[in-house]
């Protein structure tokens, strides 16, 4: 299987992804992708060799083996980091639309955009990128139920009986070195929970940003319709209404008047 084909695809979602992404990204390709590649096929490739009944039964160890590992590990493995990495390539198909089309747009109205930025996590964009976050969570969480459906659990026993026919009785059957491969189911399955919760932490991230975002709008369009409904009357005339009195002024007019009618008296006697 070509891995480093899947990690160049996946590599430009980045650009588009939140810190969140970026490590769930990093977290697949370090902690799955390479233990996978590098160590877990090397542990679990002779799984079907090394295993042995003690019955020379023609058939009864292949039936038994059948009964044990119904679907092996590694290819459930590799099943899981396809369907978990693919929603990815949502996000970047819908980025490649948005560009073409913003190009058609371009060439038909003369240089106008009809997006700023085609990688911007707006509108159909977004819920595309929380639809692929959701669909991840969901497949790894899936295949962890279903490893441990098919396998009673995460864990290996040292012995396992089979009385399937065309064994004669019941027969012991043994893996080879369960210790070690129990180490590297219980890491993938680890690794596998620490994805879902990072998708997790990202769908809350990007869900609480557009509620804060619309609670932001919301609250500044209520100020700006409160504002526009209240606005800042004259609560009093201006100053210039008003006559100005002084009252030293008035003072000195009537001692005027006075001062008048002492003289026409004073004239009218002579």
């Amino acid at each position: 299987m070509n891995w480093s084909g899947l990690e160049s695809l996946l590599s430009g979602v980045n650009k588009y992804s939140t810190a969140f992404g970026r490590i769930w990204l990093s977290m697949v390709f370090v902690l799955r992708v390479l233990v996978f590649v590098v160590a877990a096929q090397r542990v679990w490739g002779d799984e079907s060799k090394d295993f042995v009944c003690n019955t020379r039964q023609p058939g009864c160890t292949n039936i038994c083996y059948d009964h044990i590992f119904p679907i092996s590990h590694i290819r459930l493995w590799a099943l899981q980091l396809i369907f978990v990495t693919c929603p990815s390539l949502m996000v970047t198909a819908h980025v490649k639309f948005r560009e073409v089309k913003d190009r058609k747009y371009v060439e038909l109205h003369q240089g106008s955009h009809l997006y700023a930025n085609p990688g911007k996590k707006r509108g159909g964009l977004w819920w595309t990128y929380l639809l692929s976050l959701v669909f991840k969570a969901t497949f790894d969480t899936a295949f962890l139920y279903l490893l441990y459906r098919i396998y009673h659990g995460y864990d290996l026993p040292r012995l396992s009986k089979c009385s399937l026919e065309p064994c004669p009785n019941t027969v012991d059957c043994f893996i080879s070195r369960p210790t070690e491969k129990k180490i590297f189911m219980l890491f993938m399955v680890i690794s596998s929970a620490l994805c879902i919760f990072m998708c997790i932490c990202e769908m809350v991230y990007l869900v609480g940003k557009r509620f804060s975002k619309l609670f932001r709008v919301r609250h500044e369009n209520q100020r700006r319709l409160f504002a526009d409904q209240h606005e800042l009357t004259e609560l009093a005339p201006p100053r210039s209404q008003y006559r100005r009195t002084d009252p030293t002024l008035e003072s000195q007019l009537s001692l005027n008047r006075k001062e008048k009618v002492r003289e026409g008296t004073t004239t009218t006697t002579l």
